[in-house]
């Protein structure tokens, strides 16, 4: 089984990530943000990753520093589970329409960490949630884990389902990723002979 337990204690945060690559997408997320921990178990459900976090923050200041730092620890438990990456697909995408939002998303395991986003959210809360800190969150996941991550908005107007979609397509692209190809179990994914 491939899985993986991070803590990462800085002096804002404190964060404990335990992963599953080959669970059911059973979670128990807990950052006391509450929209960050329902983006977090639409993340696990979708991509079939059991993922247990408990993050405490200087939210008292804002939510940026619990936000980023989950992305990292969740980045890092990823990288760590996966190992040299033996027999997975590799790459990853999908075309996730959520109500009058629609992301496209594409990714590669290439331990080239390399972020693009092209999104434009209509309003900067959703609630009390900062939507700029998802950008931040999946900025600092790809950077983590070695990924490289590109997520296009095609169009969308209500913040709540332009961030739910963008969980839910990185999900849909991390599980086709993440998946072991039966005809190259034994094989790495690259013709360098490392990843």
């Amino acid at each position: 089984m491939r899985k993986n337990k991070i803590t990462r204690e800085t002096n804002e945060t404190k964060v404990s990530v335990s992963i599953n690559l080959d669970g059911t997408g059973e979670y128990s997320n807990y950052t006391n943000v509450g929209f960050f921990d329902h983006m977090l178990d639409q993340l696990s459900r979708h991509s079939l990753i059991d993922l247990k976090v408990k993050t405490t923050g200087d939210t008292e200041i804002d939510d940026h520093h619990t936000v980023e730092d989950t992305g990292i620890a969740l980045g890092q438990a990823v990288k760590n589970a996966l190992g040299n990456k033996q027999g997975i697909v590799r790459y990853g995408s999908c075309h996730l329409p959520m109500d009058d939002a629609q992301i496209r998303t594409s990714l590669d395991f290439s331990s080239r960490p390399y972020f693009i986003w092209n999104v434009s959210f209509s309003t900067n809360k959703i609630g009390n949630f900062d939507a700029e800190l998802v950008r931040e969150f999946f900025q600092a996941f790809s950077t983590h884990a070695g990924l490289t991550l590109h997520v296009d908005m095609v169009h969308g107007i209500n913040s709540h389902h332009i961030a739910e979609a963008i969980f839910k397509s990185v999900a849909k692209a991390l599980r086709q990723a993440i998946e072991i190809d039966p005809r190259m179990a034994k094989s790495l994914p690259s013709t360098k002979g490392t990843l």
